[in-house]
């Protein structure tokens, strides 16, 4: 973590890295971004944000790291774009790696090199290659059946054809001509049943052409000892090895390396002039060339086996190219390749009801995701935390709304700023933004408590990190987090702070060394989150962020109240998350719902609609507006009610049973008999409050009619009211009177009339009443001093007067 004891800011240009004998070091890659479309969040965390976290993660390790990627810009779906949008091959692709480019900046996506295969070095770098595999006789001239279009007047290019699956089972009708999109099968147009052309509809027959092919049964033994090594001596993935296995369990046949195209590598043989090579040869050729146009001395990367680890990312649909295709091209050179040691493969990211899909338009992308004025950190952390590393995963925005509410504003947040807000109060109520100093903590039981607990998550976090286990990594630096809020909820410092200065001291000074602790672990994960909260204890980033075992920091960790020096002076704390409300979801539902064509033909609709009443409206004269609009408003206050307590449905209720959330540590999941035939489930966040055993069998007052929402996958039927203290460190359940009836109605005195059957969102009647609920010195519920009532007698807590309730 380095050494914090002075602040001077890091400066420079940012130098070309190359491997360092005796060091570790550490070769990137993502799976090229295809060009011809928006990247949606399923293509960014299946390949480029994932990456990202590792090589942030290696950089703070102090391994010798570089990160490359870049726009895969060949082949055929760049040709069809570039039809579909009038215009060349090259403007297609000039214009979406400025957009894949923009979206990976605002992502915060650290690449040392983004290129693009459409470079004069991706052509010297493949058709090298080629000539090597030719010279090795590796590669065989066959002739091949192929589809060709009589309207279009060309060969079609697998893309270019589409038809049923002909996979016994599949039978999808819209299966491409080089793979089907449903069954994942890898296909031969001229498999297809009743194939079509995409660009004019009409049935293509089939010629003869000649091609090359890359002899895959002749190079098998190399590959398989290969795999056979790497696999385990890189810990690759379970999904990359069955994947791999499929290809090989086949039987390897003679690879097609070459296209009848005219945008592509130029295949470098006279006979073969008016061909380019496949996509699936040059792209994984990509990594090389776009090494090639970060430094000259790109060979000492990519052909330094016995110095340099390459670890690829990528989905899984992308696996057998990574772990068959490339390696084979590689080991028939002849020459002394960096070949792939780990291979780190996601399943898919689901949206909502559906799969993502970029020629379909569906799901959230890249430039949505910043429209939406959620920060890139809230993304990130949502992302990796629901990463599909063995299983595919759905996104929902409820779920990205509970974990920015529950993890990251109610555990990480809040945490980080009860700590910070408290050494920043002035003398006399806190330590005036200056870290105490402090005698040993070798005879305070509860810190050293908690610094053996973190000493296990760092271990976990690192053990995770350095398996590309990034979501478990992710976890185990967040339950530093929760164990923090422990931490200081069990030592109640603000008691302290009166009556025992040098607890208090050691306490604050610990919780502030995990704060740094916390921005450190999580930087790979939320940049821009660690950046401002090292700016909020006054610490130069550039110098000091690090995980480095031969500076101790990892040791460092481990006795967090040795962190940050006594004396230090931090900076201005500033809440770090913002709560993401049930309405802002619900409008994002609806917004990003449908494809993005939908999308387009509903706002087109709005706009038309809004321009008719604009129209109608200034038809009108004066007279009529103001009158129109005096009696809108006169209908709207009849039919609107009055905002009072009588609009909550509060109830007695009785939890029948209660439990943890199986996908959420800070939540319980209830059964609540509010007096109905069922009990209701109702979702709630108070699993670091109150013990498991003291929620069940319990009476509590339960706000019956809010509109159901859901909480990491279970929907809440009510809320169940509690008390919380001023900074929010304690909260306890209202209580009814143990004779209460479950299922009455909870009554304020002088208040009569129905409440709503739902509380619509919209109007803030909740939000209006909440603030005047509330505990009295008496310990009694009330609202605006009037108390919770029932047939036997008033609702309590138990300790907290003053307490807000909610």
């Amino acid at each position: 973590m380095g050494d914090v004891s002075g602040d001077a800011a890091a400066g420079g240009t940012k130098a070309t890295i190359l491997p360092i004998p005796g060091k570790r070091n550490i070769l990137i890659t993502s799976a090229l971004p295809y060009v011809n479309n928006v990247p949606h969040l399923g293509n960014i965390i299946g390949c480029v944000l994932s990456a990202d976290v590792f090589a942030r993660y290696c950089r703070l390790r102090g391994y010798n790291t570089i990160y490359i990627c870049g726009t895969d810009e060949y082949g055929t779906a760049t040709e069809t774009k570039a039809m579909e949008e009038k215009c060349s091959p090259k403007e297609i692709c000039d214009k979406y790696h400025a957009i894949h480019k923009e979206v990976y900046n605002w992502f915060g996506i650290s690449f040392d090199e983004f290129g693009r295969t459409s470079s004069p070095q991706q052509t010297k770098v493949c058709q090298a290659i080629f000539g090597k595999l030719l010279e090795n006789n590796w590669l065989s001239e066959n002739t091949m059946q192929q589809l060709y279009c009589d309207t279009c007047e060309r060969f079609l290019a697998d893309r270019l054809v589409e038809g049923i699956c002909p996979t016994p089972g599949c039978e999808y009708d819209s299966a491409r001509g080089d793979q089907c999109e449903k069954c994942g099968k890898l296909l031969n147009p001229t498999e297809l049943k009743d194939p079509r052309c995409k660009v004019c509809q009409t049935t293509p027959r089939i010629r003869d052409t000649n091609h090359m092919f890359l002899e895959l049964p002749l190079l098998r033994n190399k590959l398989e000892e290969y795999i056979n090594k790497t696999s385990v001596a890189g810990s690759w993935s379970q999904n990359a090895i069955q994947a791999t296995n499929a290809w090989l369990k086949e039987g390897l046949k003679p690879r097609c390396i070459t296209r009848d195209l005219k945008w592509g590598v130029p295949v470098p043989l006279e006979r073969f002039k008016d061909k380019v090579f496949y996509v699936w040869f040059d792209a994984p050729i990509g990594y090389v060339s776009i090494t090639s146009c970060y430094t000259n001395e790109w060979e000492k990367w990519w052909k330094n086996p016995e110095n340099v680890e390459l670890f690829q990312f990528m989905g899984k649909d992308n696996v057998p190219f990574h772990t068959v295709m490339f390696p084979s091209t590689l080991l028939g050179t002849g020459e002394d390749w960096t070949l792939m040691k780990t291979i780190s493969v996601t399943e898919y990211l689901n949206y909502e009801a559906g799969k993502f899909s970029k020629s379909k338009g569906v799901g959230v992308f890249g430039n949505d995701a910043k429209d939406t004025n959620i920060p890139v950190e809230v993304w990130r952390y949502y992302l990796l935390a629901n990463r599909p590393e063995v299983s595919d995963t759905l996104f929902t925005w409820a779920d990205l709304q509970a974990k920015l509410n529950g993890e990251l504003l109610n555990n990480l947040g809040n945490f980080i700023h009860r700590v910070l807000s408290f050494i920043a109060k002035p003398l006399g109520q806190g330590y005036g933004s200056i870290i105490p100093d402090v005698s040993d903590a070798d005879s305070h039981g509860l810190t050293l408590g908690l610094a053996e607990k973190v000493g296990k998550y760092v271990d976990q976090y690192m053990e995770s990190m350095e398996k590309v286990k990034l979501k478990q990594g992710l976890k185990s630096a967040m339950a530093i987090s929760t164990e923090g809020n422990i931490y200081l909820q069990t030592a109640q410092f603000w008691n302290l702070y009166k009556e025992d200065k040098p607890s208090c001291n050691l306490v604050m000074r610990t919780s502030a060394g995990l704060v740094y602790l916390l921005a450190c672990l999580l930087e790979p994960f939320m940049p821009s989150f660690s950046q401002e909260v090292f700016r909020q204890l006054n610490i130069s980033v550039e110098r000091h962020m690090s995980l480095c075992e031969e500076k101790g920091d990892i040791e460092r960790a481990k006795q967090p109240w040795k962190i940050l020096p006594s004396g230090h002076k931090i900076g201005t704390p500033e809440p770090l998350f913002k709560e993401l409300k049930d309405e802002e979801v619900e409008l994002y539902r609806d917004k990003f719902a449908g494809s993005q064509a939908q999308r387009i033909v509903r706002a087109e609709a709005e706009a038309e609609k809004l321009a008719a009443q604009l129209k109608s409206t200034n038809v009108s004269g004066s007279g009529k507006k103001q009158q129109a609009k005096s009696t809108g408003s006169k209908s709207k206050a009849a039919v609107e009610p009055e905002i009072t307590i009588t609009r909550l449905d509060i109830r007695v209720g009785l939890i029948t049973k209660a439990q943890k959330h199986p996908d959420a540590d800070s939540l319980y999941v209830e059964e609540i008999d509010v007096g109905e035939s069922q009990p209701r489930t109702v979702v709630s966040g108070l699993v670091k409050y109150i013990p498991l055993e003291e929620m069940q069998n319990r009476k509590v007052c339960v706000l019956c009619n809010l509109k159901p929402a859901a909480m990491r996958g279970i929907k809440s039927q009510a809320m169940v009211l509690a008390a919380s203290n001023s900074d929010h460190t304690k909260v306890e359940l209202v209580e009814p009177p143990k004779d209460a009836i479950v299922g009455e109605r909870i009554k304020f005195s002088g208040f009569e009339g129905e409440p709503d059957s739902v509380l619509n969102p919209k109007k803030k009647v909740w939000e209006t009443l909440q603030v005047d609920l509330a505990t009295n010195a008496d310990l009694v519920a009330c609202f605006k001093d009037i108390p919770f009532t029932t047939s036997a007698g008033i609702c309590k807590v138990s300790s907290i007067s003053s307490g807000s309730i909610r």
